[in-house]
């Protein structure tokens, strides 16, 4: 008798006991819980990362280096290291906040943090093992969106090379990631209710935040600095064109990192984005290929690689906005409009943009940002469903204005600070000797 209503007790509280348990464990919200970290777009994610910081160090470190005077080869790649250094710690002390913190936001509506974020992840503060955004780790994030806060201060780097004061760069270096990186990348990228999202800009992967903006300050610190001892009148090729071509190669594979990986999960929009990354680079060597072939009557190995490069700034904004065929137009357009400007413009106007920044990631930026506006159209093959020709024409350029604008008068700003300070071009001697040996007492060559 006393083994039957054992049973009976056990019965009376197991099922309902179990009843609860299962419910906690398969209830939508447990499910929802378990589901939220999605383990294809992590490991997805975690690879785009670590291309686009090899995008950047070795690769665009090398094909940068490759262009310079042997003398000068190892400043660009200490100046790409410090930046990496100085800009991972601002990232986490205060960027990623100013970048990406949506407090006060709303869609449609104007204010302070339209363009720029609140403190709410000042330090990573909020930071756990177990914090998750987009469907992965929020480090993974934070680390993915740390690649681009990098790279795009460094590409000035090629702008004022081989005459800048190395702790005149790196200050620069973080002073424009703090006043305009941050700032514009929250105002493209930032959401509903950031400028560029409220003006109906389409920028993927970073046409405006990316290289327009890092173009305009190369520009402008080309003129503030001046020109190199000698300019134009002394020849000044690469120094070892296989260095940079191989880096070129490496900036090529880091860019499906860059403009995949901004689809930040692994989805048909990354894939989309992957294809026209590739057509676009390959339509832009057509493109400065057969420009150069009509004017110099033979192609050259650096403006071969320099079109592909081209091709991949133009296609960066639209690159999941475009069909493939839209593509193809966008990389042949920058790759010819790169080509005038860095052979054609540049000497006409005589301004000493050292390796070309402003020639190929400014204007490629810009013919890329305002022909998304066009090809993104679903009777040209596009994929912005919503999207109007004239209205998104005109957002388009909205964008590319205040870029410039923005960036432009920053950037002068800053740059002028530091040479009425500390001063920004190193003496005479030190240019004529080399920065590697003048600045870091060591060379990249010892025969």
């Amino acid at each position: 008798m006393s083994k039957a209503n054992d049973c009976l007790t056990l019965k009376k509280y197991f099922i309902p006991i179990l009843s609860i348990f299962l419910l906690c464990v398969f209830s939508p919200a447990a499910l929802a819980a378990e589901e939220a970290l999605d383990t294809g777009t992590t490991a997805w994610m975690m690879t785009a990362a670590v291309l686009v910081i090899m995008m950047c160090l070795p690769g665009l470190a090398m094909f940068y280096a490759g262009m310079v005077n042997a003398k000068n080869t190892l400043s660009v790649f200490s100046q790409f290291f410090a930046t990496a250094g100085v800009i991972a710690v601002l990232w986490v002390v205060f960027g990623y906040s100013v970048a990406t913190d949506t407090t006060g936001m709303e869609k449609g509506v104007f204010n302070l943090h339209s363009f720029i974020g609140g403190s709410s992840a000042f330090f990573l503060k909020h930071l756990t093992p177990d914090s998750i955004s987009a469907g992965m780790p929020e480090s993974v994030l934070i680390t993915f969106l740390l690649s681009f806060a990098i790279i795009t201060p460094a590409l000035i780097a090629g702008a004022f090379a081989e005459r800048m004061k190395f702790v005149s760069a790196v200050l620069f270096m973080a002073l424009w990631f703090s006043f305009v990186y941050a700032p514009i990348s929250h105002m493209v990228w930032g959401g509903d209710g950031s400028l560029m999202a409220n003006w109906g800009v389409l920028d993927f992967a970073g046409g405006t935040a990316v290289h327009i903006n890092s173009g305009i300050a190369s520009l402008v610190a080309c003129l503030v600095i001046g020109k190199r001892k000698d300019y134009p009148q002394r020849l000044m090729p690469p120094h070892n064109l296989t260095m940079c071509l191989a880096g070129a190669a490496l900036v090529w594979i880091g860019w499906f990192g860059f403009n995949a990986g901004s689809a930040v999960a692994a989805n048909g929009t990354a894939g989309m984005a992957m294809l026209n990354t590739q057509v676009g680079a390959c339509a832009g060597i057509l493109g400065w290929m057969g420009f150069e072939w009509l004017k110099n009557k033979r192609p050259s190995a650096l403006g071969i690689a320099s079109g592909g490069l081209a091709g991949l700034v133009g296609i960066t904004p639209g690159c999941a906005f475009v069909s493939p065929l839209g593509a193809i137009a966008i990389g042949i357009v920058s790759g010819i409009a790169c080509f005038f400007f860095v052979a054609i413009v540049k000497r006409k106007y005589g301004y000493d943009d050292t390796l070309d920044v402003f020639g190929l990631h400014g204007v490629g930026g810009i013919v890329g940002a305002i022909l998304t506006g066009v090809f993104c159209l679903p009777a040209l093959g596009g994929y912005a469903e919503s999207a109007e020709l004239v209205p998104q024409v005109i957002a388009q350029v909205k964008g590319v204005l205040f870029t410039i604008l923005y960036c432009g008068s920053i950037s002068w700003v800053l740059l002028t600070l530091i040479d009425k300070t500390i001063g920004l071009r190193v003496d005479p001697e030190v240019e004529s000797t080399g920065l590697d040996q003048s600045e870091h007492s060591e060379n990249a060559y010892n025969l």
